[in-house]
């Protein structure tokens, strides 16, 4: 894929950060660490709006009714 620069303006705790994450090896440059904090931003956020799409899916009766039966199921807490 083609790659295009463009000027980010980062405040200056965050750029130390970035630029410890470079100092300590864990990328190559500035670059290469912006990138992949985006990538993983946007891959939560994908990850967070299936997980949403699928709650939504869910009957809160149905789910409420399985969480009675798993509770009463279980041993009681033991008194003393």
């Amino acid at each position: 894929m083609a790659a295009a620069k463009v000027a980010v303006t980062l405040d200056e705790r965050l750029l130390r950060e970035v630029d410890r994450w470079v100092a300590d090896g864990d990328y190559p440059n500035r670059s290469k660490a912006i990138q992949d904090a985006i990538v993983r931003l946007r891959d939560a956020r994908l990850r967070q709006h299936s997980l949403l799409a699928e709650l939504a899916k869910l009957d809160p009766a149905e789910e409420r009714a399985l969480a009675e039966e798993v509770f009463e199921a279980e041993t009681p807490w033991p008194t003393s």
